[in-house]
């Protein structure tokens, strides 16, 4: 594909936070969604490499589709960045042994892979500089990629963390992020000492801990001991970022359908009815099936799609109409999926899932009319914003990390339209509201997800 070259004119906001990163051998980057992280880190990278001559090989982990695509496009696009070397390794293992080897200046690998890269490939982990494109996904103290990471930690000189949304269920996500930054120096080497540092037990059943509460003074205090290596701007201080308008699109079953929904709700929850104390996981269990069914169709305990309504699918039709332009459209579930392509079939309507390089391109480039995302899959790094302005929910997700990161891919620097619009649809009386009142009051974590369930009860 053909790149057209850009020269990089920075902002004082993008400029200030590449000098950051150039003086903090240890930095943690908290930029507001859209507001050119990769850009940045990337001028950064290239004086320190090439000016300063204090790094010699750059290792970047990223979610995949962003390994795969954003970091290649952003390298090649600058003219200041595009002599510099880069290997891809994502793929096979004959393909990314084969990156590896390249022996780049910048080696992109997806977290997925990053285990494999330390403990299995035989490859030395020789990279003087790391950087984590979504450090928020390193939030699990547990997960196989942070206890990997952590063996090869002290190897590395330089260390960047990128995120929009360091902490979007609780402030003891910052636990292991913040580790993997500094080794435990700020807020502790193990998760004890963080717990009963800053936190106090909350929701309990027995000896059973389900959530914790932070102490009084706790939140200033956290943000204390990590303020010497972390900077945060939000790019609506620094850039004119478009109006953002977010709306509900209603939509209502008729008799026989909420019977439907009711009866299968009902059956549903009666397993639960007589108990005290929901926990996460029967709620969330919960909680999914009462999401398909508002959106229209939900899996039977053999597998099976059983049909409620296609009211949701209706609304779609006339959003689309009325739209007169692209729309990128979040589906949650496969059954979504199924549905949602057979009415744009119907309805002879060119369509794409938004996931591979060829299809992003396109996307940007105007060529669908609708977009098909799925937030889990498409919300981090995603550069959408040339080729639409409206984004539609056909599901929802209780996550507002990836709420607000799939919206980003709209509402974000470099988005030519005015206005970007969040169009919501939202079947009546069932747990689609109570998501989105979650969401726009940004209550993050459990208690939101339960507190719904337990109101459906």
């Amino acid at each position: 594909m053909e790149y057209k070259i850009q020269e990089f004119k920075p902002h004082d906001y993008q400029k200030f936070a590449a000098d950051f990163i150039m003086n903090h051998p240890i930095s943690a980057v908290i930029l507001f969604l859209g507001a050119g992280k990769t850009v940045i880190t990337l001028t950064a990278i290239e004086k320190l490499m090439y000016e300063d001559f204090e790094v010699g090989k750059v290792l970047i982990i990223a979610p995949l589709r962003v390994a795969k695509v954003t970091w290649k496009d952003e390298i090649l696009k600058w003219q200041h960045l595009r002599h510099m070397s880069y290997a891809v390794a994502v793929g096979t293992e004959k393909e990314r042994m084969e990156a590896l080897h390249k022996n780049a200046d910048i080696t992109i690998i997806n977290r997925e892979n990053l285990q494999w890269l330390i403990e299995k490939s035989g490859v030395p982990f020789d990279y003087d500089m790391v950087v984590i494109d979504e450090l928020s996904s390193f939030k699990n103290w547990q997960s196989k990629r942070f206890r990997a990471f952590m063996k090869v930690r002290p190897k590395v000189k330089r260390i960047v963390g990128l995120t929009g949304t360091p902490a979007p269920n609780s402030l003891m996500d910052l636990f292991a992020e913040f580790k993997c930054l500094d080794m435990g120096e700020r807020l502790g080497r193990f998760i004890t000492q963080y717990r009963t540092g800053y936190f106090t037990p909350d929701k309990m059943n027995g000896q059973i801990v389900y959530s914790y509460k932070l102490l009084p003074g706790a939140e200033e205090r956290i943000y204390e001991k990590i303020s010497d290596i972390t900077i945060s701007m939000k790019a609506l201080d620094h850039l004119k970022m478009p109006e953002l308008i977010s709306n509900r699109y209603p939509v209502y079953m008729d008799e026989a359908e909420e019977a439907k929904y009711q009866a299968m709700k009902n059956d549903l929850i009666l397993p639960f009815k007589d108990e005290d104390e929901i926990t996460a996981a029967n709620a969330a269990a919960l909680s999914g099936k009462l999401c398909q069914m508002a959106n229209g169709a939900v899996y039977s305990d053999n597998g099976e799609t059983v049909h409620i309504h296609d009211r949701k699918l209706d609304a779609l039709e006339d959003i689309i109409e009325a739209a007169q332009g692209p729309i990128l459209l979040c589906y949650w579930f496969k059954h979504d999926l199924e549905r949602i392509t057979n009415r744009l079939d119907e309805l002879k309507v060119g369509y794409s899932k938004i996931s591979s390089e060829e299809s992003i391109r396109k996307w940007n480039e105007g060529k669908y009319q609708v977009g098909l995302i799925h937030p889990a899959s498409a919300g981090h790094g995603l550069n959408l914003q040339h080729g639409g302005n409206v984004i539609v929910w056909f599901g929802l997700t209780w996550s507002l990390e990836l709420y607000d990161q799939t919206n980003a891919r709209l509402w974000r620097q470099g988005q030519q339209a005015s206005t970007v619009v969040v169009q919501h649809i939202v079947t009546a009386g069932t747990i689609d509201e109570r998501i989105l009142d979650a969401i726009s009051k940004k209550e993050k974590g459990q208690n939101a997800l339960i507190d719904a369930v337990k109101a459906e009860l």
